[in-house]
């Protein structure tokens, strides 16, 4: 049986977003991948099958394709950092993502998808499983050592200019204009 994926887009929408966020980086990029992503949805919500998953993972894995599309259509530099209304905290909050940005980028591609799908997107390793064909064992074990790699490389400083106090939380979507 087959329903509408879309029936509640709000929510997913901005889980996507974070995704998608965590990826590229908070924006105007962001939003049009997202846009993109969800455009796609639309027009192939007749793939859906609720039998293989939740939405959101569907959605992701459309996301994963939009996302690869924006790097290969255009080069992104690492640590770009949008305009924050709030100028007492920019600077500390810049480095520290800077500094797990970097991190990140130095882990391999398996590593970068599975911390992105997991924080970026908020999926839970059931999900994360769908997604990318793996069990939930596997997924936990797989980003329990991604987990390890970023967090070494950011003891290490070598993702980084300066010593992180970064914790592992979800972004929250840049929803203004």
């Amino acid at each position: 049986m087959t329903r509408d994926p879309l029936k509640h887009p709000e929510e997913l929408i901005r889980r996507v977003y974070s995704y998608v966020a965590f990826r590229i980086g908070p924006g105007p990029d962001a939003e049009d991948v997202t846009g993109e992503t969800m455009l796609r949805a639309v027009r192939y919500r007749s793939s859906y099958d609720s039998r293989r998953g939740k939405p959101i993972s569907w959605l992701i894995g459309i996301a994963r394709t939009c996302v690869d599309d924006h790097f290969a259509s255009r080069r992104v530099s690492q640590g770009e950092v949008d305009d924050v209304a709030d100028r007492e905290h920019v600077e500390a909050e810049v480095v520290e993502r800077i500094d797990l940005a970097n991190a990140v980028a130095c882990l391999d591609q398996r590593d970068q998808e599975l911390i992105a799908l997991r924080y970026g997107a908020d999926l839970s390793t059931r999900e994360i499983g769908n997604v990318l064909g793996m069990t939930s064992n596997a997924v936990d074990v797989a980003l329990h050592r991604s987990r390890q790699r970023l967090r070494a490389q950011l003891e290490t400083g070598e993702g980084g200019s300066s010593p992180p106090s970064i914790r592992m939380s979800r972004p929250q979507p840049n929803v203004t204009g």
